[in-house]
């Protein structure tokens, strides 16, 4: 489903180039559960951002679904839309939206009606048990409840691919455990997950740990040096 070849990316300024990925070659298959780990600064947000067609790729090749990628921004969206839903680790929902609200726009962009738009939204929040707040709004939620809001946004479409950026990283124990289950449940009916994290419990989840150091897959994951 997602295959990338050779694939690099690089931040540059007028002083300093920095190689954010070097080389990386990929293959996730429909239904996989994969978690991308490694230290801060190893490329991991800059890979899932490729993945989700938010960030270009200087070199190489991406494809996705039999479909090639490229750096054209309206193709990019319109292969995201409905493909792929984003679960990020600060909620990243509207404010002055209502719970409803938030998780309907997608479906605004995607031209369903006012009718379909409602049944889809309440069927999304009440797999995530929370569509009893619909009519809330983000500040009226405890941290585990705002992230079960924002993984209904993200499965309101039904997408084949789940990208989740820390997802339980702003909470607790027992709500990040809830929120790995209902990653878990979505992966089992299906859904491609593919999740960065630092986590080894959250990790656990994943069917397969692809571990970044310096912009390069490795395997095993390196170990690392002491300080002195």
């Amino acid at each position: 489903m997602i295959t990338l070849n050779n694939l690099k990316k690089s931040y540059k300024t007028d002083e300093i180039e920095t190689v954010a990925l070097n080389n990386i070659n990929l293959s996730i298959n429909q239904g996989d559960f994969v978690a991308i780990m490694g230290p801060s600064g190893c490329g991991k947000s800059t890979l899932l951002n490729i993945l989700g067609m938010l960030d270009d790729f200087d070199e190489g090749s991406y494809s996705f679904n039999g479909n090639e990628v490229s750096s054209n921004q309206n193709e990019k969206m319109n292969l995201r839309k409905g493909n792929i839903g984003f679960v990020f680790q600060s909620f990243n929902l509207i404010d002055e939206l209502t719970i409803f609200e938030n998780v309907e726009l997608p479906l605004i962009y995607l031209g369903y009606n006012k009718k379909e738009r409602k049944e889809l939204v309440m069927d999304a929040l009440s797999k995530m048990k929370i569509e009893h707040r619909a009519k809330h709004y983000p500040g009226q939620l405890s941290g585990g409840q705002q992230q079960r809001a924002a993984i209904s946004r993200a499965v309101v479409t039904n997408p084949k691919v789940i990208l989740a950026d820390e997802p339980t990283g702003n909470l607790d124990s027992e709500n990040g455990l809830q929120v790995m289950k209902l990653l878990t449940d979505l992966n089992s009916e299906g859904t491609t997950v593919i999740m960065v994290t630092h986590s080894e419990r959250d990790a656990k989840y994943a069917d397969r740990v692809i571990n970044l150091f310096d912009g390069k897959v490795v395997t095993p994951a390196p170990v690392p040096v002491p300080a002195i």
